[in-house]
């Protein structure tokens, strides 16, 4: 085998083996082990129906649905995370590379949230770790803006007059 291996040169033996022509030896293992597979074989023990659970399982997997599925479960169970109380005054409003960013009903509650900040990611992560969230956001409600007309002048910004 190694008289074989000498005889090619090796950058000939790797342009085959990229181009496929050649199968590498873990190639080889890989093509064996599928081909020996009791599963693929008609009539035998492998062969057993799976429930409807298991093949959703897979096809979400081999999708790549787990995260966007988890991130949807995640803003769906908003309550169990956050808790009952905490939930009818906030609600999930973005989802975006690891942030998730929360809107409350008021000031106060943002600014208690975001004391318990730790807390609640902790649960988000423990609960829903395919969702992918490392860091959260709490932000207040919207106002609108006094700021209007020809002779609006910069202010100090705006104030905590909601809440």
């Amino acid at each position: 085998m190694a008289e074989e291996h000498d005889e090619v040169p090796e950058t000939l033996a790797t342009y085959l083996r990229l181009r496929g022509l050649e199968p590498s030896p873990r190639a080889k293992r890989r093509r064996r082990r599928r081909t020996d597979d009791d599963e693929n074989q008609p009539f035998t023990p492998g062969r057993d129906p799976r429930g409807v659970g298991d093949v959703l399982e897979t096809l979400t997997h081999t999708s790549g649905w787990d995260e966007p599925l988890a991130r949807a479960d995640l803003v769906r169970q908003w309550g169990v995370v956050a808790g009952d109380d905490t939930a009818q005054h906030t609600r999930p409003v973005a989802l975006s590379d690891g942030m998730l960013t929360v809107r409350c009903d008021s000031t106060a509650w943002a600014k208690q949230l975001q004391l318990m900040r730790a807390h609640i990611l902790t649960q988000i992560v423990q609960l829903f770790p395919d969702a992918g969230v490392t860091s959260i956001r709490f932000i207040g409600p919207d106002v609108p803006s006094w700021k209007w007309g020809p002779r609006a002048v910069p202010g100090r910004g705006p104030r905590d007059t909601y809440g």
